[in-house]
């Protein structure tokens, strides 16, 4: 046996391995996109120093990429949440949707509050606007029985219609050309971090704070254990005389929670405004954003900032070497596959899956 083997032996022996699965996913994607460049005659330096550059080669551009991940944070974590109760929460958009209107229509018809009362009430409207829209497919799964993916996709067609409707017939700006609802007061707004040169704004503070909170309340409390217990065993968890129905109701509200605060961010620290259609997928995203940090609430933060990475250096990478800002959907969608089918990984890179781990997504589609 050669010295190497040995290392190689020793190092794949050990049970922290398994927390590199992530990274030889997203390692072995961007091989194979660097195969698809190459195949298309461009560049593949020049394509990933210009994606690198745009994710973090700059101030500028690290604070772009903070922006970007901070709604992959939230809804991440509210994805990552449902998972932990057994539970997958589709809904992540919906209930973004529900956040941003519910905080927008604080933000500008609630008047003559100072900005230390008016920005947290604004910042808890969109929470309990999110809340409730995760809350109610939770109460038909645990009343019900009703599969909850089925009813929060339904959910989200309706968050997006209404809201789209809303902001076109009911509270659009009529002043304004496009479609969209008044500004936010001033006292409203989230306030900028590094100064208005960056967007940086608070939110991303309080993204990283969500972080810290979900860690301690599903690790460090007796709600978090019983959440973590329903969604590994539901049977074991009934026995020992715990509430499956009021964790599933408990898990989707607080994921909920979270979703709405990431469309709240959005309104008060970026837009100042609730324009139709004003989502580019956050919510549907953070799913993969959950998968890649295996339901870790610390992991979301580096899967967050890949995602909003990619998003962010997409174009700068198009415009040094060709090649269609696509090839960026390629290699996310590649990512997923390679995390959800983590055989693949293993199979390449000789893991052998050591023992059971802690159950991360829901056990069936029909249970």
């Amino acid at each position: 046996m050669s010295e190497r083997k040995t290392i190689w032996s020793v190092i794949r022996s050990q049970n922290w391995v398994e927390g590199l699965i992530p990274f030889l996913a997203l390692f072995t994607a961007l091989v194979i996109g660097a195969i698809l460049i190459w195949a298309s005659g461009s560049s593949v330096a020049d394509a990933y120093l210009g994606l690198f550059e745009g994710m973090f080669g700059s101030v500028r551009a690290f604070t772009d990429t903070c922006v970007s991940a901070t709604p992959y944070i939230l809804a991440g974590l509210a994805v990552a949440l449902g998972f932990k109760c057994g539970l997958f929460n589709i809904g992540a958009e919906g209930q973004l949707y529900m956040g941003a209107l519910c905080s927008v229509m604080v933000g500008y018809l609630v008047t003559g509050l100072p900005a230390w009362i008016h920005l947290p009430l604004a910042l808890l409207a969109g929470t309990a606007g999110g809340a409730l829209w995760g809350a109610i497919p939770g109460f038909l799964k645990a009343k019900l029985g009703a599969h909850e993916v089925i009813n929060t996709i339904m959910m989200n067609y309706i968050a997006v219609k209404l809201v789209d409707y809303l902001v076109k017939n009911v509270i659009r700006d009529p002043h304004a050309t496009v479609d969209r609802t008044p500004y936010i007061l001033d006292t409203a707004k989230l306030p900028r971090l590094l100064g208005e040169e960056y967007r940086l704004h608070a939110g991303f503070l309080i993204a990283l704070a969500a972080v810290v909170f979900i860690y301690w309340l599903l690790y460090k409390t007796t709600i978090g254990f019983e959440i973590r217990t329903v969604g590994s065993n539901p049977g074991a968890a009934k026995y020992a005389g715990m509430s499956v129905a009021k964790n599933f109701v408990l898990a989707m509200a607080i994921a909920g929670g979270l979703a709405g605060l990431a469309g709240a961010g959005e309104v008060l620290g970026l837009n100042y405004t609730l324009p139709a259609a004003f989502s580019s997928g956050y919510g549907f995203d953070s799913i993969a954003v959950a998968l890649l940090a295996k339901s870790s609430p610390v992991g979301i933060i580096p899967a967050a900032f890949l995602w909003g990475g990619l998003r962010n250096g997409a174009g700068l990478m198009q415009v040094r070497s060709g090649i269609s800002i696509d090839l960026i959907n390629i290699v996310q969608g590649l990512v997923i596959m390679f995390i959800a089918a983590d055989q693949i990984v293993r199979w390449i890179y000789r893991i052998k899956k050591r023992g059971a781990v802690e159950a991360t997504f829901t056990r069936g589609w029909g249970k």
